[in-house]
């Protein structure tokens, strides 16, 4: 393939459903499983940490401390669960088992399969996002219609990090590459993006540097939505998270036409 094919615009079709649904099916297998495993961690710590910590810290703006976590942990496990599936499952599926060689040999075209991949991600972001709220609300938090728009939230969140997982596929030797993601770029955010503490509660040049960070503008909409709250500046906290997503999508598509097809 040129150089200059590489860089071409997706050339996208509705070809891609088909590969999106056979992800579904395939998952619905082991359903039980995968669910429990993407929201364990995250159920675990906002216990943990909550009941914990709360005990020590007491409110946060207004929120006991096990909600505010609790909607960090929203966006967490939405952020976690999308770059585990773009990056393990999906190595497993171009590398590993060769079923994007099966998929390409008919007629679909990669770029059809690059975006079903990142669609899943992002539907497997709505699924731990559902489990954690439904979570957060069965403790007697969140009980407000508005925060029924996490779950696109955690749509969007998906779009974000999928693609950052399939940018790591697409550069991955092996399976332990991912391990560089998960340390140098996934536990800072985490750490900084405001999911444990406040992040003006942080030096000025780390705020700075959190302000940057996809994740801390998801909690930014999160975090009023589960008091009931409509959040400032969402124009600007979408158009970030869209900008990250579409910019991450495209890197991974040219990436993954670059090992797959030259």
């Amino acid at each position: 393939m040129r150089t200059a094919t590489l860089f071409l615009p997706p050339q996208l079709s509705n070809r891609f459903a088909p590969v999106w649904r056979r992800n579904l099916l395939v998952w619905r297998k082991l359903a039980i499983a995968s669910v429990l495993g993407n929201i364990a961690d995250p159920l675990l710590y906002m216990l943990g940490l909550g009941y914990g910590l709360g005990s020590l810290v007491g409110d946060i703006g207004g929120m006991k401390y096990i909600e505010f976590i609790g909607t960090g942990m929203v966006c967490q496990s939405a952020m976690f669960t999308a770059s585990f599936e773009g990056m393990y499952s999906a190595f497993s599926r171009m590398h590993v088992q060769r079923t994007w060689e099966g998929i390409i040999n008919a007629p679909i075209a990669l770029d059809d399969v690059v975006l079903a991949e990142w669609i899943w991600c992002a539907s497997k972001s709505v699924l731990s996002t559902a489990a954690i709220l439904a979570v957060v609300m069965a403790l007697g938090y969140g009980h407000t219609w508005l925060a029924l728009w996490i779950l696109p939230l955690g749509f969007l969140v998906g779009l974000v990090f999928g693609a950052f997982g399939l940018v790591m596929n697409a550069l991955a030797p092996g399976y332990d590459f991912f391990t560089y993601f998960f340390t140098l770029v996934l536990t800072p955010m985490l750490l900084f993006s405001g999911v444990y503490f406040p992040v003006d509660q942080m030096p000025a040049a780390l705020a700075s540097v959190a302000n940057l960070l996809p994740l801390k503008h998801a909690i930014d909409l999160a975090r009023p939505l589960m008091t009931g709250n409509i959040p400032p500046d969402i124009p600007l906290h979408i158009a970030v998270l869209a900008a990250y997503a579409i910019a991450a999508y495209y890197a991974a598509l040219v990436l993954t036409r670059r090992r797959l097809l030259q």
